[in-house]
């Protein structure tokens, strides 16, 4: 019987006409396995027709080829048993043999794994079957506040502790009892009777769940952490079994029994994985204060009447009152009172910011002492607050460059100390004097035992949960987590000017005219033109002719020039503003002067010409913001250079940056050319950081290694950049850097740790040092050992919080 075909439909983007269509169509028609393509224009997705066994990454291949694009989506999990670096490592295999999927990266410590996949083609069912297939639990990905996972975890290992100590304890007694009392506490028989049955219930009941995993995994040929207990806590048992029911299947003299090793072996990994566990749940509690600021419910004003509503039934375009001490439950604008916001959540600066109509407001920040009415603008997923989720999220889940090294060594770790611990086992019993059973045995679980990939699995996303969640709480909002890696290794910090290190609020201090023009004709002119423009320039001089009262003759045909300036008629003539090479072929030979020494005094000249004549020579300046001399400062004494590079005049630029104490200067630069001035910096120093706020800086952004945009900045400069920094304070720039290196020393810290932990100490468990009259580790000691040495990792992690 013939298996059902199955519909499958994926979006395509750059479909333009029917053409587009009818080209995408033919070339999914030639796919193998492909029974029948329908492609829509309106909804731009295709809908097709394939045998069970189609290779999805062959229509995404053929769209491509055709000159259109399959978008990428991302599919997260919350899986549930990964436990060590072999875990995560195994589930990021499979979900790469899924076919379709380009990438997947598992995070030990979110115990998360995201996957990217072209959009529509990969089924999350097919997802979920491949983590099932590799022995763990898919779940939807939840956040930190949305999920009590990690709390009920570190609940139930707590029980499963306790249980498995109070067990323990009297195994541990009567062990101590045979070794410090002659014959023991009760007679031999009865001793070993009491211990087995004990030890039975340990690993049993507490210790079930390192058999239940690891067990599924050594069968598959995939061993984990969880499989090495087992075999070590099994074997010790198994082992003391024999010697206590059927001793005559041993040796003369090499009856001994271990049940105290393997309940304590699973006793104190039981206290390791608790700690761990609950400083894991302090790892991300960053981003669940961040989510926890959302307010739950609102006041709705609807007819005169206060109503309240859940925040999530909110919608654009509702008013809702905020009483003073209140938060904010969505994004909007202030339509009535006055007050001062705590927006420290949001940029890291203490002092609350006045607010009043007009004013835009941000879901979470705390209303003061005045009462507001807010008209809702944002909800849900779009606001200021989901999205700094989103982005810390991201940065969270990434994986940094200097972890590539532990995920080759950690995919072969486990079966290597397999083949140690049999190594071992073989050595003893080979060359240690009779009965040397039960002595191979002890140096082979005590290898087993000490091995520890949770420490090299957590090493890195530990700090980097730390870091960007204290870096989120300072203002400061890394976009990607490799950006960490990228920022310390910055030599030279450009910096853009207006709204970077100024105000980016000029004003008009200057209108000089040409003979024969009137100074008010020519600022309406100018004001008119200006209006259509965003830049600050502009605005300046559309404010100066609003406080004089002037009226805006009809504005038409404007063309906006970056980094030259603007065109257009207005008033029936034609109107040209900006700088001497927007007005290349005019004579400027009577107003140049005046620019001069304007530019001279740290002003921006910006020329304007009526009909082909020069006009008018206007001044701006804007005003440095305060702290950025000292951020400036602050990066020279870290040992990079600093850089100003600008659009504006480089008369007015070296002003600015004589003030601020920037020796390098690359003014009169167009946006195309800030990206040529990034690589320039480049070749010069090493690694550049741009620092910018407007669409003129997209360009240099993308094109540093790291680009900073300053979070009062446009949209364009923020989706271009690796980092953004709430604030718009330029002092966030150093503060950045510091926590980069604070993040990657103790990523650095943490990895020496863990495999230092496990060079060290795997020798001395295999008894290399006993051969020649030094110490050796007991499994209980090794057990100990491997427990602490992942609550090390992670507790030097939480270090962070403090940076």
């Amino acid at each position: 019987m013939t298996a059902p075909a199955r519909r499958l439909t994926l979006p395509v983007e750059g479909m333009t006409c029917a053409s587009c269509t009818g080209r995408v169509e033919r070339v999914l028609k030639r796919v193998p396995g492909v029974q029948a393509v329908a492609v829509n224009l309106a909804t731009g997705r295709a809908t097709l027709d394939l045998t069970p066994d189609n290779d999805p990454t062959a229509l995404a291949a053929a769209v491509e080829d055709a000159g259109y694009a399959v978008p990428e989506a991302l599919s997260e999990f919350a899986v549930e048993g990964m436990t060590c670096a072999s875990c995560t490592g195994r589930v990021e295999r499979v979900l790469r043999a899924v076919p379709g999927v380009r990438e997947a990266s598992a995070n030990l410590a979110t115990g998360r794994v995201t996957v990217r996949h072209p959009a529509g083609l990969v089924p999350r069912d097919a997802l979920e079957a491949a983590i099932r297939e590799a022995g763990y639990e898919p779940g939807p990905a939840t956040r930190p506040a949305d999920s009590p996972a990690a709390p009920r975890e570190a609940d139930t290992l707590a029980r499963d502790l306790i249980l498995a100590a109070l067990l323990s304890l009297p195994v541990v007694v009567l062990d101590m009892g045979s070794h410090l009392v002659g014959h023991g506490l009760l007679p031999e028989g009865w001793s070993a009777g009491i211990q087995a049955v004990l030890a039975t219930l340990v690993l049993a009941g507490p210790g079930r769940r390192f058999f239940a995993r690891g067990l599924p995994g050594l069968v598959r040929g995939h061993p984990d952490m969880n499989a090495l207990v087992a075999l070590g806590a099994g074997a010790a048992y198994l082992f003391s079994l024999v010697a206590t029911l059927v001793p005559s299947l041993l040796p003369a003299g090499a009856a001994h029994i271990y049940f105290e090793a393997s309940v304590l072996i699973v006793t104190l990994i039981l206290l390791g994985r608790t700690l761990e566990a609950r400083a894991r749940g302090r790892t991300g509690a960053a981003i669940a204060r961040l989510v926890g600021l959302a307010p739950k419910t609102a006041l709705l004003l609807r007819d005169g009447a206060e109503t309240e509503v859940p925040a999530a039934d909110l919608q654009v375009g509702d008013r809702v009152r905020v009483r003073p001490g209140e938060r904010l439950p969505a994004d909007g604008r202030v339509v009535e009172g006055r007050s001062r916001v705590d927006e420290s959540m949001l940029t890291g600066e203490p002092v609350p910011a006045a607010k009043g109509p007009g004013d835009p407001v941000t879901g979470g920040t705390v209303n003061g002492t005045g009462a507001l009415e807010i008209a809702v603008e944002r909800v849900g997923a779009d606001t200021a607050l989901a999205q700094i989720v989103r982005m810390v999220e991201a940065a969270q889940g990434a994986k940094l460059p200097i972890q590539a090294v532990a995920d080759r060594v950690t995919a072969r770790f486990v079966p290597a100390v397999l083949a140690l611990a049999l190594l071992t086992f073989l050595a003893w019993l080979g060359l240690a004097p009779a009965p040397a059973l039960g002595e191979a045995l002890v140096h082979a679980v005590a290898v087993l035992i000490i091995a520890c990939p949770c420490a090299m699995g957590l090493a890195t996303p530990t700090s980097i949960m730390v870091g960007t969640g204290r870096a989120a709480e300072r203002g400061v909002l890394f976009r990607s987590g490799s950006a960490l890696q990228a920022l310390e290794e910055v030599r030279v910090v450009a910096f853009d000017k207006t709204g970077t290190l100024t105000e980016g609020r000029p004003r008009l201090t200057d209108l000089i005219p040409a003979p024969g023009f009137d100074p008010d004709t020519v600022l309406a002119a100018a004001a008119a033109l200006e209006s259509r423009s965003e830049h600050p320039i502009a605005r300046a001089v559309v404010a100066a002719a609003a406080e004089k009262g002037l009226t805006l003759p009809l504005v038409g045909d404007v063309t906006a020039v970056p980094g030259h300036g603007v065109t257009g008629r207005a008033g029936g003539r034609e109107i040209a503003i900006g700088a001497a090479r927007h007005l290349a072929g005019l004579d400027l030979t009577g107003l140049a002067p005046h620019a001069d020494r304007l530019a001279g005094q740290g002003r921006s000249p910006v020329f304007v010409a009526l009909d082909g004549v020069p006009a008018a020579v206007l001044a701006v300046s804007d005003p440095i913001k305060p702290g950025a001399a000292e951020a400036v400062r602050a990066l020279t004494d870290q040992g990079l250079a600093v850089a100003l590079v600008t659009g504006d005049d480089r008369r007015a630029a070296e002003g600015v940056a004589r003030s601020l104490g920037i020796a390098t200067v690359l003014a009169e630069v167009l946006p195309a050319g800030k990206r040529d001035a990034v690589r320039a910096l480049r070749e010069r120093h090493g690694p550049v950081a741009f620092v910018g706020d407007g669409i003129n800086d997209a360009p240099a952004l993308a094109e540093a290694e790291i680009g900073l945009a300053i979070g009062t900045g446009t949209d364009v400069a923020v989706e271009s950049a690796d980092v953004v920094l709430m604030a718009g304070d330029p002092a966030a720039v150093a503060e950045a850097l510091r926590l980069s290196r604070a993040v990657m020393r103790n990523i650095r810290q943490n990895l020496f740790w863990a495999f230092a932990y496990n060079v060290a100490l795997i020798p001395v468990a295999a008894g290399v040092l006993r051969v020649v009259g030094g110490p050796s580790l007991s499994p209980v000691l090794a057990a100990g050992a491997m427990a602490l040495s992942s609550v090390f990792v992670v507790g030097n992690a939480l270090r962070l919080r403090r940076a």
